[in-house]
């Protein structure tokens, strides 16, 4: 990925150059390697700057992880919401295992990803919890989603999703790939959406 901060046309904000900055390290190195210092001189700004808008390493994390994950969620348009709950959670969930970030971030740091899995929701997972309870309201509405309460239906989701996302590579040996699995996950998602 080429960086925009060289790009002369392209305006970028203290808080944009830190997290580009944030980013590169993470894949350089990993977040357990990284330092305020390298982030600072890598984005070209003070530490101070960054003290300033980060007081501590995981709130920068935090951001970073934010801004990353909300640009892959999609969920589609159509005029059947739950086929596109379906397959805006499978087009999601293999982007996330494709991001570069998310896969190195699970190759050297997986721990930075239990707080979201073992004690708390995320912003990225708030919001994508926002947009399945929409989606499942939509679908309860058209008639193509069953009924049932859509909060607690769009966690089972998120739910189903984090093994799909988190652990596919541990069962695609052999005869099962990814596509396979993927496959699986949207015949999953239409069973348990459908009336």
């Amino acid at each position: 990925m080429k960086s925009l901060r060289n790009n002369p046309e392209v305006a970028r904000s203290s808080e944009d150059l830190a997290l580009d900055a944030a980013r590169e390290a993470i894949l350089a190195v990993g977040w357990s390697r990284t330092t305020l210092t390298d982030i600072a001189r890598r984005a070209g700004l003070s530490r101070m700057t960054l003290y300033r808008r980060w007081p501590e390493m995981s709130a920068l994390l935090g951001d970073l992880m934010t801004r990353e994950w909300d640009g892959l969620v999609t969920l589609p348009a159509g005029t059947d919401a739950r086929a596109a709950l379906v397959d805006g959670v499978v087009a999601t969930v293999g982007a996330l295992r494709d991001n570069e970030l998310f896969a190195r971030i699970v190759e050297l740091d997986p721990q930075m990803l239990l707080p979201y899995l073992l004690e708390r929701t995320g912003r990225s997972q708030d919001h994508v919890l926002d947009l399945l309870v929409a989606g499942v309201t939509a679908g309860q509405q058209d008639g193509s989603v069953r009924a049932g309460d859509p909060g607690t239906m769009a966690r089972a989701v998120v739910l189903t999703a984090h093994g799909f996302t988190l652990s596919a590579q541990t069962m695609t040996s052999g005869r099962t790939s990814t596509a396979d699995l993927d496959r699986e996950l949207a015949a999953l998602l239409e069973s348990y959406l459908r009336p």
